[in-house]
C-alpha cells in the first residue's frame, strides 16, 4: 500500500515545529528517522495530514554528560548511541538494548526519541527507559517544558502521555556512580530484528564481595507497556544473585505479566519465556562484577 496524501514541512527551528503542532494539532505528526511512522503510513494505520520534519534541528541531537545523568537529544541516531564508548560506560543498558533493535540499516536512520514516542510494547528502547526510569523532556509552544518519568510516559500500546502539541526534545538517563555496574538484555524473536516475543533487561551494581547494592529490571512484550518491578528489585539488595534467587524473582515477575496470544506464541508460553529470560539476565549481570574482579 501507499500512504494517504499528506503535506510536508521541514522545520528550520524548534519554535517553528512547535508552532506547526499548535496550529494543526492531531493532524500533524513529527518525523526525524521515520523508521516507525513511515511503515504505519504505508499501511494507512497512520494518516497525518501534515508531516513536520525535525531531523535537521541541531539542538535535538547529541549526548551531553553530567555528574549524574546523560542527556541525549531525541533525534540522535540509534547507531551513533550504540557505538558511543562513553555512553557504554555511563549508561551500559542503553547500548546493550540497542544491539537488539531492528537491523544496522534501520538503526542508521532510527532515532532514540522516535522509538520512545512510538511506544511499541515489544520494543527494546522503551523497556530500557522504563527500567532505568529515564526522564523524558517535552516541549510545547504554550506549555513550555514538561518532564515525565519513563514509567509514567507509556500508557498503552502505541499510546503515551505526550500531548498533541508536544515535541519530545531530550531524554535524561541516570548514571549509576561507582564500580561494579553491569547490565544484561535478553530477547527472543522469530528472527533477530523482528518484534520481540518477550524480552528482559536489568542493570545491577554489586560491591567488592559480589553482593547486590542496587538493581533495576523489567520485562517487555508481555503487557501493553514495559513492566518494571522495583519491589522485587529491592529483594536483591545485600544478597548474592544465585541461581535460586534469580529464578525466584524472575518467576514472581513473570506471574504479574499480562501477555497476549498470536500466531507466534500464546500467553502461557510468553509468560514462561519472560521468567527464563529474566533469570538469565539477572545471572549475567550479577556475575559480571565478579568476573571483572577475578
Amino acid at each position: 500500500m501507499k500512504a494517504a496524501p499528506f503535506a510536508y514541512r521541514r522545520a528550520e527551528s524548534l519554535e517553528e515545529a512547535l508552532d506547526l503542532l499548535a496550529t494543526h494539532g492531531a493532524e500533524a505528526k513529527l518525523i526525524a528517522g521515520g523508521q516507525s511512522l513511515v511503515p504505519m503510513m504505508a499501511m494507512r494505520l497512520a494518516r497525518p495530514a501534515l508531516l513536520v520534519d525535525i531531523n535537521r534541528l541541531p539542538g535535538l541531537k547529541g549526548v551531553a554528560f553530567g555528574p549524574q545523568r546523560a542527556v541525549i537529544g531525541a533525534t540522535t541516531r540509534q547507531r551513533d548511541l550504540e557505538l558511543d564508548a562513553a555512553l557504554q560506560r555511563a549508561v551500559p543498558l542503553l547500548p546493550a538494548a540497542l544491539a537488539w533493535v531492528g537491523h544496522v540499516q534501520t538503526r542508521n536512520r532510527g532515532t532514540l526519541g522516535g522509538s520512545l514516542a512510538h511506544a511499541d510494547p515489544s520494543a527494546e528502547l522503551p523497556l530500557a527507559a522504563a527500567v532505568l526510569d529515564a526522564t523524558l523532556v517535552l516541549r510545547s509552544r504554550d506549555g513550555g517544558e514538561r518532564r515525565l518519568p519513563a514509567r509514567e510516559f507509556f500508557l498503552a500500546p502505541m499510546v503515551t502521555a505526550a500531548r498533541e502539541q508536544e515535541c519530545l526534545t531530550a531524554i535524561e538517563w541516570p548514571i549509576w556512580d561507582g564500580p561494579g555496574v553491569a547490565c544484561a538484555f535478553e530477547e527472543v524473536a522469530i528472527r533477530h530484528g523482528d518484534f520481540a516475543i518477550a524480552s528482559a533487561a536489568c542493570q545491577i551494581q554489586c560491591d567488592a564481595e559480589g553482593r547486590c547494592r542496587r538493581a533495576a529490571f523489567g520485562l517487555g512484550g508481555v503487557a501493553g507497556t514495559p513492566l518494571v518491578f522495583p519491589d522485587l528489585a529491592r529483594q536483591l539488595i545485600g544478597r548474592h544473585i544465585t541461581d535460586a534467587l534469580a529464578r525466584e524473582v524472575a518467576q514472581a515477575a513473570a506471574a504479574r505479566t499480562e501477555p497476549g496470544s498470536d500466531t507466534h506464541a500464546d500467553a502461557e508460553y510468553r509468560r514462561h519465556l519472560a521468567a527464563v529470560l529474566l533469570r538469565r539476565a539477572l545471572l549475567r549481570a550479577g556475575a559480571a562484577p565478579a568476573r571483572a574482579a577475578a
